[in-house]
């Protein structure tokens, strides 16, 4: 019998995905788990693909209002399926008609992102949302053009240097829940070591990456800080396809990760090509942005996840009582905006569900911080100062100081990740821009 636990950070009871499915429960008790009496609130797989979040719903949505989505996908790619699960949760929750909800997938990271926008408003969207890093120069495009809407961004830089009081960039501390997908994955290298599989020497980890941009290193980084908490030998090796979605090229840089010896695998990419190639190598493998459950039962261990229907929320509610957006704004466990899928106990190691959980409460707590300058070195030297390119005026060159009190002080100073450190025991096997 196959037992799954799911993780309570804050209101958020679990997030997963109808589109790898995952094991439905009822009345908070797991259809395919064995529960004990102590943690028995903390198990089971929602039946939504988005966990019910206790969203603060102030304000009533007149007839007339309407908002609009640009996905730079569509359903199959599990970047986009996030936000396409949070729009449906929302437009659950606030009870709104199909006709006050337009959206609008594969749009690419061109003009056809501004044409989208304004296609948007003259269909009356009151509010303009896209989700990919290369729709902000078209959005503000299309922010300065129709002042009257609101425009917001996801994953965005520019909001804090343009200054529009209708164009708004956001993000979450998703490298919180990154460093909890990382505390498992080094809970399994130890298990593998204790079973005599490999030396502690030989603990590497491979990571598929989309592109070497600062999102990207940020939550490479603190996965693999997550899984050096608790392995200290673990090193990790990064290959880059240059693409946020590409199943092969993913499929191709997971299967070269493990032939270079690497014993678990995790992605910041956005198919099935990573986890695919695991579970056909039967290699452990820690998605992102959802359970990979059902197609890879055998490998998968646990996933990170944005939950974005806490922002869609804020925006409409302040929208709607004639208050400022901010203009940018970066949700985390508390909010309800990082979450963590269910760990397949199949797979994870023993003690990950105990550990992870009182991990949550130190993140919330602040008793720990991701990106502790005492946990990590850059050229074996100590890190006391470093200027993050936070303005992003695309020379790459940083302005911010973003040490503070011993740590990397992410999402401090805008929304978007600005930790671009190479720090000491992860290899870039290349780099793609």
């Amino acid at each position: 019998m196959k037992k799954f636990l799911a993780i309570m950070l804050a209101a958020v009871m679990l997030f997963a995905f109808a589109a790898c499915g995952g094991n439905t429960a009822t009345d908070g008790n797991a259809t395919n788990g064995n529960a004990t009496e102590g943690n028995a609130e903390l198990l089971g797989m929602s039946e939504s693909p988005i966990a019910d979040v206790a969203l603060n719903i102030d304000y009533e949505v007149p007839a007339d209002f309407k908002i609009g989505f640009i996905c730079l996908h569509d359903e199959n790619s599990t970047y986009d399926l996030n936000f396409l699960n949070a729009v449906d949760r929302i437009q659950e929750a606030l009870k709104l008609t199909d006709e006050q909800v337009v959206v609008k997938v594969n749009i690419p990271e061109g003009d056809e992102c501004y044409v989208a926008a304004k296609d948007l408003v003259a269909e009356g969207c009151k509010i303009v949302f896209a989700n990919s890093f290369g729709h902000e120069s078209f959005m503000i495009k299309a922010a300065k053009e129709f002042p009257e809407v609101q425009f917001c961004h996801a994953t965005g830089t520019k909001a804090h240097t343009e200054k529009l009081a209708n164009f708004h960039n956001a993000f979450a501390s998703i490298y919180e829940g990154r460093f909890l997908a990382g505390v498992a994955a080094g809970l399994k290298l130890n298990e593998m070591i204790a079973a005599g599989e490999f030396t502690a020497e030989e603990a590497k980890m491979g990571y598929v990456g989309a592109f070497t941009y600062a999102e990207v290193i940020s939550g490479y980084t603190s996965f693999y800080l997550g899984a050096k908490s608790v392995c200290p030998s673990v090193t990790m090796d990064v290959q880059f396809t240059g693409s946020w979605y590409d199943v092969t090229e993913e499929k191709n840089a997971a299967e070269a990760l493990i032939a270079r010896g690497c014993k678990l695998i995790s992605q910041h990419a956005d198919s099935m090509g990573a986890p695919g190639a695991c579970e056909a190598a039967g290699v452990p493998n820690v998605s992102y942005n959802g359970s990979t459950y059902d197609a890879c039962s055998e490998t998968f261990i646990v996933s990170s996840a944005i939950n974005w229907t806490p922002y869609y929320n804020y925006i409409i509610g302040q929208y709607i009582k004639g208050e400022e957006i901010a203009a940018d704004w970066c949700g985390g466990i508390a909010e309800g905006s990082v979450v963590l899928t269910g760990i397949n106990q199949d797979v994870a190691a023993e003690g990950t569900f105990d550990k992870i959980q009182a991990l949550v409460e130190d993140l919330k707590a602040g008793e720990v911080k991701v990106f502790d300058t005492a946990n990590f070195t850059v050229g074996g030297e100590a890190v006391t100062s470093f200027l993050a390119d936070v303005d992003d005026a695309g020379d790459n060159v940083g302005e911010t100081e973003a040490i503070a009190e011993g740590y990397f002080d992410e999402s401090a100073h805008r929304s978007a990740p600005y930790f671009s450190m190479r720090i000491d025991g992860i290899t870039l096997l290349n780099e793609m821009y």
